[in-house]
């Protein structure tokens, strides 16, 4: 009697529809941003917040990874981010973005304007360089934009 009810629980879960089962992907996105460009910072942006509130809608896990190197560096600067305001709001209110700035570009800043560090918003992780990062989470299934 035992082995039936367990049988008819296993059929019973095999009828669920896939649509009402639930769904333990983490979908995962990289955003590239590499130009200093106010719209297209501004663009990756809405990318970050439309993506983030679409499969949080659904109730799925999403994390975004915002990676700026060469001009759009600009876009994570504390002096010259022309989407400061932005980033802080979305840093706080989503939790599960996360931005990266590029360490040979930052470099490469530092020698260009002969200062001794570039002063980054808070919360920004500093990554050896940009691109291979972008690779590196391209290897392991991210998905990846470019605004």
């Amino acid at each position: 009697m035992l082995r039936f009810f367990a049988a008819f629980a296993m059929l019973a879960m095999l009828a669920v529809p896939a649509s009402a089962q639930k769904n333990d992907k983490v979908h995962r996105l990289v955003i590239q941003v590499s130009e200093n460009d106010a719209a297209k910072m501004n663009l990756a942006l809405n990318n970050v917040v439309n993506v983030s509130q679409y499969y949080t809608g659904k109730g799925e896990e999403v994390e975004i990874e915002v990676v700026a190197y060469g001009p759009g560096l600009h876009m994570l600067r504390a002096d010259t981010s022309p989407v400061k305001q932005r980033i802080m709001s979305v840093s706080q209110s989503m939790p599960s973005v996360s931005f990266s700035a590029c360490g040979n570009t930052m470099e490469g800043m530092k020698k260009a304007e002969n200062v001794e560090k570039i002063e980054l918003l808070p919360k920004i992780e500093v990554v050896s360089a940009g691109v291979t990062r972008i690779i590196e989470l391209q290897e392991k299934g991210w998905s990846y934009v470019k605004p």
